[in-house]
């Protein structure tokens, strides 16, 4: 019997979808015995008192948030096997649950880009590893484009008892003298809610003024925002598939060589935050719109002509000025996402996805996908997907 601590917070979408599939793992390859052991024991008892408790439970492994070095130490130097979640920085001794935030940063402007902004900000805290690098992508992206990004940071990650971003504060001067309309993605879905809300103080109009973009795509949280905010989904339940089988491996076989287990970003999830084009070209705005509330049909150039008075000539033109692209490839792009989206998010296969888009050559999008994506469908589902359980 193997006793595992988990020493994180299930109260997010992000330790739940960890446990999510931890908990599948042991369920094929146990039996495991779990120790939920919430932060406020740490808080209180510090590593001392966890070590003690897991010497008297006769622990084999723990998944956690530490806040140093010499904590994890401490715990290694006992025999028992350690994976953290890198919720401050990275430890350097012992293999960590991170992400690819570098990418995550990428998408997130990515997603803006597409949809014709030119003005891009960034809010995220001082000195913490997810969001410096997620802001480090997004800025690299924007900046490829020849734009900048404003940022606002803070220090505030821990004092959750703060309601300070309901009130008028430096967040909400700083919204306001943003230039308008904004493209705004916040470090996570927390942030985001606090941009969101701090706009509501500062009669912003979101997402015609600052369209909010989150990261980790909680549920509950970005549709407890107002308006429901879009989000970066990251395909977590796989990460906590993948520390389970690391942690595993490091128990049975006392092996102090370790890999860290990246959590990879997937698609942006599209709610009423973001619902917005942001073209100065007001026909280019509709044709945006237009596409991107019919993709999920089998649309050609001709089909966004009929939408606006414009020559064929005279959109493409236009378009590429807004977009950098021409219609027909923003438009596979685009159909390429969705398809990617659909392939993550349902078990139908890879004709059921393509019928759902409007497409009957399946044969057909399968090829275009890899054009884009490097890999076929059924790798890109195998590599991101944790296998169910049959």
């Amino acid at each position: 019997m193997i006793k595992i601590i988990l020493l994180t917070d299930f109260g997010e979408e992000y330790g739940t979808s960890l446990l999510k599939g931890i908990t599948k793992y042991s369920h094929k390859y146990g039996p495991w015995v779990f120790c939920r052991m919430p932060g406020y024991y740490r808080e209180k008892n510090g590593v001392e008192g966890i070590l003690k408790w897991a010497k008297d439970w006769d622990a084999n492994g723990i998944i956690g948030q530490f806040y140093s070095d010499s904590h994890v130490e401490k715990l290694m130097d006992a025999g028992i096997a350690v994976v953290a979640q890198d919720f401050k920085e990275r430890q350097e001794n012992i293999p960590n649950i991170t992400g690819d935030y570098l990418n995550t940063g990428r998408i997130g402007a990515e997603y803006f880009l597409r949809k014709g902004f030119k003005n891009f900000a960034f809010y995220g805290f001082k000195n913490i590893v997810w969001s410096r690098e997620r802001l480090q992508g997004f800025e690299q992206r924007v900046s490829e484009e020849g734009y900048e990004v404003h940022q606002f940071e803070h220090n505030r990650r821990f004092k959750y008892r703060e309601l300070w971003y309901y009130k008028p504060s430096a967040l909400s001067k700083w919204l306001k003298s943003l230039p308008k309309p904004i493209a705004l993605m916040a470090c996570d879905d927390n942030q985001g809610m606090h941009i969101t809300e701090a706009c509501r103080v500062s009669n912003i109009r979101i997402p015609e003024e600052v369209a909010v973009l989150g990261v980790d795509n909680d549920e509950m949280l970005c549709n407890l925002s107002d308006p429901p905010l879009s989000s970066v989904a990251l395909d977590i339940e796989k990460g906590g598939y993948e520390a389970a089988r690391l942690l595993h491996t490091m128990i049975k076989t006392k092996n102090q060589e370790f890999y860290d287990i990246v959590v990879e970003p997937t698609q942006v999830v599209t709610r009423n935050s973001t619902d917005i084009y942001a073209a100065k070209d007001k026909y280019i705005g509709m044709a945006l719109k237009f596409i991107h509330h019919n993709i999920d049909k089998n649309m050609k150039v001709s089909d966004v002509l009929t939408q606006v008075p414009l020559s064929r000539r005279s959109l493409e033109i236009r378009f590429q000025k807004v977009t950098g692209l021409p219609v027909y490839e923003y438009i596979f792009n685009l159909r390429i996402e969705r398809f990617t989206q659909k392939l993550l998010e349902t078990d139908n296969s890879i004709f059921e996805i393509a019928v759902d888009l409007g497409l009957n050559d399946s044969k057909n999008i399968a090829q275009q996908f890899k054009q884009i994506k490097g890999c076929t469908p059924t790798e890109y589902r195998r590599k991101y997907l944790v296998e169910k359980e049959k």
